[in-house]
């Protein structure tokens, strides 16, 4: 048997013959294209944030995912929103101060209401309009992000309710 590499060579054993050769990587990333395969884990994925209507932090991710994916770990959830973001499928919410929380991409432009009781994110449709009134003088807009904070619907009940 003759080999083409000089770092691949026969070992004999006892009544075995190995073959050992120089492993040599094979690039597979640039190949890929990112999402190609969709997994049940990816599908519960987006299927939470779907359901859910609203942005949601990896945790409550997690829980409503592992209703279709029981085994579904935060570790996981974690892989799989990065690569879901990366394919532009989902994007991230960001408020100062807080973890990044994830919805689905597609929305037009909206806005964010905050409960102060309960910490859940909600979308809102609505938007002032021209924020260029608001500006300094000589200052130009270019974009804004607006952010409400107070109490959603389920916690001022909540609190009708206990009184």
């Amino acid at each position: 048997m003759s080999f083409s590499n000089p770092c691949d060579r026969k070992i004999q054993g006892a009544n075995y013959l190995f073959l050992v050769m120089r492993w040599q990587p094979v690039v597979l990333a640039a190949t890929m294209a990112p999402m190609e395969r969709s997994t049940r884990q990816r599908h519960s994925i987006r299927s939470a944030l779907a359901d859910a209507g609203r942005p949601l932090l990896p945790a409550e991710i997690l829980q409503a995912a592992q209703a279709e994916v029981p085994a579904l770990g935060l570790a996981t959830v974690y892989r799989n929103l990065k690569q879901l973001a990366e394919a532009g499928e989902i994007q991230a919410v960001e408020l100062p101060g807080e973890p990044s929380r994830y919805e689905l991409a597609g929305h037009k432009h909206h806005h964010h209401f905050r409960c102060n009781r309960c910490n859940r994110v909600f979308d809102v449709h609505a938007c002032p309009g021209d924020m260029q009134k608001l500006a300094p003088q000589g200052f130009v807009v270019d974009g804004h992000e607006l952010t409400l904070y107070g109490v959603c619907r389920d916690c001022g009940t909540s609190s009708v309710k206990d009184t």
